[in-house]
């Protein structure tokens, strides 16, 4: 007998939510069916605690769909769309330069919403959660706002305006779709060759302490849910801004051995984590380094007593990527190590063309390891309710799909003025002889440097693509526009990029710096200036004017033997794409307020330095900084 029907008020939020229920009441079926499709759909209602929705869905799960959730896959490494609901994925993202045909917000949405819809067509409808690293603005999207990298920001030392960051590029992630950046960085970089160092607010515990909670609130909003924010990542746990030099993936410093004693770890590289659980962060990434020889995504007591049973951590850890790929052993040990050591899901991502495994050997393998008992269910399950309850938290389940009334917010004027008020707070004046702040009434100014008329160079590392790169690569004011809008209209402004035709001019703008670099690629020996920025200086200096230095980079150089020749010297970091704020320093428009977050060193042999050194003597000590 086919019974019509009505559902009940108390199930009328799973009607609206689910894709599932519309399906089963579109057929013909008993009553006693009904009845048991509402009660498997519970977990769609709204009306319950997260927690039970978390134990009526996972109790319905095969092992294949739990497995599923904890595999996290580049999009670029799909062979189909179909892999999504294929596979059960729980999550995709998008690494460095892994980006849509026409690289616009738009199509970001697009895109993820695409991915989004085959996961919903799963028996279970559960949707993927899509991860990015957006850690300094919404950087892998042409025509985002482009924020200083945190170095920078360290030196703001302004926590309020670390949070609206986070706030804003939250909002500009959540247009294109997103829901999850790996950001922030907790990171205290005690070694200066570390190609990661422009990625941590500073050298200080306190410091990036301070500034921990306020990018966790910023990005998450003050409750987890996607009409507040997104969802934020610390990273990376623990310990990375302490390697030793010549332990790391190229035998220097990144992806290797943090050689310190547990007294010392807890002292130095675990404050700023605390914060960010006290502040509710939803997930924590699992440093590439090792502790003591021991890799921590393996480490049980880091990631299980400590993280989660000590500190309460109560949402999941996400493996870096391909980060069980490079532990020790064979592929299905470093996975059985890895998932028992407390990593919830494991960014996988995908492809033997980055020497690592394909997510469906990947899952092979953890189904095998259920099954023969290397993993316990227990530890399954328990993964799984961390992902569940942070896509539940999010509210995932009712909006998976991006908001288009959101993408007028991507680069907007708003965003950008506060990326240029962030550049100008992060300017630190390091030498000045009376010349700045400069008049806008000069009669000629030269500009010159390599980084003077570049938003790549401007950007650094983890814009657009993973390693950064040059040239008009995004929308935004480079250091010599910025120039051209400040001064008066009889100012005449010239520029030549090696320093030639300054001949006539009153004062010389020289902005030079590093290349773009990301992670151990800009692992480096020497932090000396660039040849052909010397000569750029020298040339300007033949022709007697006076040189103003402003320098690009995202550590402190050698510069001891050059800077008591040049009349001022700014450190401008790496400041995004509103270079406007640079400007505002140079002509006094804004005093600067900037103080370094390290210690800037006079040559080589002092490297690693740092303020608790007992033998303290750096070329500008940390937290210096002067003003008009």
């Amino acid at each position: 007998m086919v019974f019509s029907f009505q559902i009940t008020k108390s199930t009328e939020k799973i009607k609206q939510n689910s894709n599932q229920l519309s399906v089963y009441l579109s057929m013909e079926t008993s009553e006693n069916k009904i009845t048991s499709i509402i009660d498997k759909l519970s977990y769609m209602d709204t009306g319950i605690k997260n927690d039970q929705r978390v134990i009526n869905l996972l109790k319905q799960m095969t092992l294949k769909e739990k497995i599923g959730q904890m595999t996290q896959v580049d999009q670029q490494f799909l062979e189909s769309n179909s892999d999504i609901a294929k596979y059960f994925l729980g999550s995709l993202l998008s690494g460095g330069g892994s980006v849509p045909k026409q690289n616009t917000p738009s199509a970001w949405a697009d895109m993820v919403n695409r991915y989004q819809k085959v996961a919903l067509t799963t028996r279970l409808g559960i949707p993927i959660i899509y991860g990015i690293d957006a850690v300094h603005g919404h950087n892998n999207v042409v025509g985002a706002t482009i924020f200083p990298h945190n170095i920078g920001l360290g030196c703001s030392n302004n926590p309020d305006l670390v949070a609206e960051i986070g706030r804003v590029t939250a909002l500009e992630v959540a247009a294109t779709g997103i829901h999850w950046t790996f950001a922030p960085c907790l990171a205290v970089a005690l070694d200066y060759r570390w190609g990661r160092t422009y990625e941590s607010f500073g050298e200080s515990v306190e410091l990036v302490s301070s500034l921990s909670a306020p990018a966790v609130q910023g990005i998450q909003g003050k409750t987890l849910n996607l009409s507040h924010g997104i969802l934020a990542c610390a990273k990376h746990f623990v310990g990375d801004g302490g390697t030793q030099w010549g332990t790391g993936k190229t035998g220097m410093l990144d992806r290797g051995d943090t050689r310190i004693t547990e007294n010392e770890l807890r002292r130095i590289h675990l404050p700023g984590y605390l914060e960010a659980i006290k502040a509710g962060v939803g997930s924590i990434m699992a440093s590439f380094n090792k502790w003591n020889g021991d890799y921590c995504h393996g480490n049980k007591y880091l990631l299980t007593n400590l993280l989660k049973d000590e500190l309460g951590f109560e949402g999941f850890v996400v493996s870096d990527w391909e980060g069980v790929d490079q532990m020790p052993g064979d592929y299905k040990t470093n996975i059985i190590t890895a998932i028992n050591a407390g990593i919830d899901m494991v960014m996988v991502p995908g492809s033997a063309k980055w020497g690592g495994e394909r997510f469906d050997y990947f899952i092979h393998l953890m189904i095998e390891a259920v099954k023969e008992g290397s993993i316990p269910t227990t530890r399954i399950d328990d993964a799984v309710s961390r992902i569940l309850n942070i896509k539940f938290r999010l509210g995932l389940f009712e909006h998976p799909l991006s908001n288009p009334n959101l993408l007028s917010h991507v680069g907007s004027t708003t965003h950008r003025e506060l990326a240029r008020r962030a550049v100008r707070e992060s300017v630190v004046l390091l030498r000045n002889n009376g010349i700045l702040p400069l008049k806008k009434d000069i009669p000629r100014i030269h500009v010159s440097g390599k980084s003077a008329n570049d938003i790549g160079l401007q950007c650094g590392g983890w814009t657009i693509t993973w390693q950064g790169n040059s040239g008009p690569i995004t929308k935004g004011t480079t250091i010599l526009e910025a120039i051209q809008n400040t001064v008066s209209n009889g100012t005449k402004v010239t520029y030549t990029k090696d320093g030639s035709g300054a001949v006539g001019s009153d004062i010389a703008v020289v902005v030079i710096g590093e290349k773009p670099y990301a992670e151990w690629e800009g692992d480096q020996e020497f932090l000396k200036l660039d040849k052909k920025d010397l000569e750029t200086i020298g040339r300007i200096q033949k022709s007697e004017i006076p040189v103003i230095v402003v320098i690009i980079s995202g550590r402190p150089l050698i510069i001891e033997q050059e800077v008591t020749s040049w009349n001022a010297l700014l450190a401008a970091w790496l400041p995004g794409t509103e270079g406007q704020g640079v400007a505002d320093v140079l002509f006094g428009d804004y005093n600067p307020t900037g103080r370094l977050s390290v210690s800037w060193p006079r040559n080589m042999s002092q490297i690693p330095i740092n303020i608790s050194d007992e033998e303290y003597d750096p070329l500008f000590e940390y937290g210096f900084g002067l003003q008009y």
